[in-house]
Order: structure tokens, then sequence, then C-alpha cells
């Protein structure tokens, strides 16, 4: 029986073709079940590598096993995996997504990380001073079941609304036949998210736009959709609870990373979790 935060067999013979292909020629790797219950753990009780539980191996192996995984994609093959078989057993709704953000407070420690991280890391490591002092912010899109379909981040200053056709035109939903899936019917979003330009970018691609207008917009304009489907934007309560699940990971709630890469591969991991709990739950 699998421990606390580690993966159950089950799983593990889900991913573990991803996590732990054969090994024809080399040294013998340390077991990549055991690292990545390690990483799990990280990620779950939010303490520094050094403090990982000896049962897990070289808190160093770890470690590195977590930056190769990191930057090879082997967490983003994870979850385009089950995506795929959420899709396949009817636990993914296609027609309506939703789209909301929070901001994670960062710690001193987070800071300080200069030009490191390679060309695809951010200029500003996705940090950036707010309100809540240094911030970096998870842009979010999910479906009305709380799966998460896709994220990205930016420093906590960043408004909500010019990353929301980021987020969609990096949709790819997996099938067996036919194209990914890239769009929905309904996108319900916030009035942070209130746009023209957004309006018409959901227009174009067939979605129809869930979103109140703010007061300064309330009377309906030329050209852009004035009814409001009340009834299905309270469903935007699902984001809501997702990122209140995702927080409870404290090595989400709270920034310690100073790569950019480093804080997504973590929340690449919880996604990962969140999407495994909904592909079991009936099944355990």
């Amino acid at each position: 029986m699998a421990g606390r935060y580690e993966l159950s067999d089950q799983r593990w013979q889900v991913i573990e073709d991803i996590v732990s292909p054969p090994q024809a020629m080399g040294r013998p790797r340390r077991d990549d079940r055991q690292m990545l219950n390690g990483i799990l753990w990280i990620l779950c009780a939010g303490a520094q590598w050094r403090d990982l539980p000896e049962r897990y191996g070289p808190w160093k192996t770890v470690y590195q096993r977590f930056r190769q995984w990191r930057d090879d994609g082997t967490f983003d093959h994870i979850l385009s995996r089950l995506h795929l078989r959420l899709r396949e057993d009817g636990y993914m709704d296609l027609n309506t997504w939703m789209v909301d953000s929070t901001s994670i407070r960062a710690t001193r420690s987070a800071s300080g990380a200069g030009k490191k991280g390679g060309q695809l890391e951010p200029l500003d490591h996705a940090l950036g001073r707010s309100r809540g002092g240094l911030t970096t912010k998870i842009h979010l899109l999910c479906d009305s079941q709380g799966v998460p379909i896709t994220f990205s981040l930016s420093a906590g200053q960043r408004a909500d609304s010019t990353y929301l056709t980021e987020l969609l035109e990096k949709v790819r939903l997996p099938g067996r036949a036919g194209r990914p899936r890239k769009r929905s019917r309904y996108l319900v979003a916030d009035k942070g998210y209130d746009s023209d330009a957004l309006r018409h970018y959901c227009t174009r691609y067939g979605m129809r736009p869930i979103i109140p207008r703010r007061r300064m917009h309330r009377r309906p304009r030329p050209g852009l959709p004035h009814q409001f489907d009340r009834p299905k934007y309270r469903q935007r309560n699902v984001v809501e609870r997702l990122f209140g699940w995702l927080k409870e990971k404290r090595r989400l709630n709270t920034r310690y990373d100073k790569l950019a890469s480093s804080y997504r591969a973590m929340v690449t991991l919880a996604c990962i979790e969140r999407c495994m709990r909904v592909d079991f739950s009936d099944r355990t």
C-alpha cells in the first residue's frame, strides 16, 4: 500500500512507461518510482530539498531527477497522457471551460536568479511587485468538472485579460482519432476578462463568452453580444475551488523556486495529481 503523498500501484502503471523507460545500457538508475514519490513529497509538504526523508534516497539525486524531468518534458507528457484518458472515459467536459488567476506570494529566496534558466526562462522569472509584495500569478484554464487543462505564469502585477489568448492558443487536448481539441463552446470568466478584443476573439473561433460587463460597459454596443447566461456563470466557482485544492500543495501556496521553469514544473505536478484523482476516483 502506498504511503502518504505516494503513487498507488494503479496510478504508477499508467505513467510507468513515460517516467521509467527500459534502460538498455549504462549505469543502473535509482528507482524512478522512488524518485517521483520523493518529488511529490516535496510538492505536498513544502519542505526544502535537503529535508527530504531518507526513504526516498539522497536528496541531491531526487533533485537532479526533478531537473531532468522538468527540462525534457516528462511532466508535460504525463499530463497529456492523463488528459487523453479523461477525455476517452468521459470525465472531461469539452463544451464549457472557465478561466481565472491567483496570486502566489514569493519568498525572498525566490529572487536573485539573474540570467539563469536558459532561453525559455522569462527575463523576470515570472516575479513582480504587486499589492502583496513579490508575487507570481498563475493563469489557469479548466473545464466544468474541475480538470486543469493548461496554465501559464506571469509576474504578479500583470492583468488577467492579457493572458487569456495565450492560454487558449496553448490548448491541445489529444484524442485517439481526429485533431486535438483546441476550443470549447462556452468560456466562463469574471469581470477581469471583460474586453472587446477577447469577445471578438471568442466569436471568431465559435466560442460564446460568459463574461459579465464592468459597470462602465453595461450598455450593449453594436456588434457585441449582450445576452448574459447567469446560470452558467454560476459554474465559475469550479475554477475557484480548483485553486483552493491546488494551494493545499504547500510548494504551490508559496513560491520558493528561483526559476519560473521549476515553479511551473511544480504546478504541472499538482495538475497531474488532480487529474489522477478525477481519473481514479470511481475505480479505487
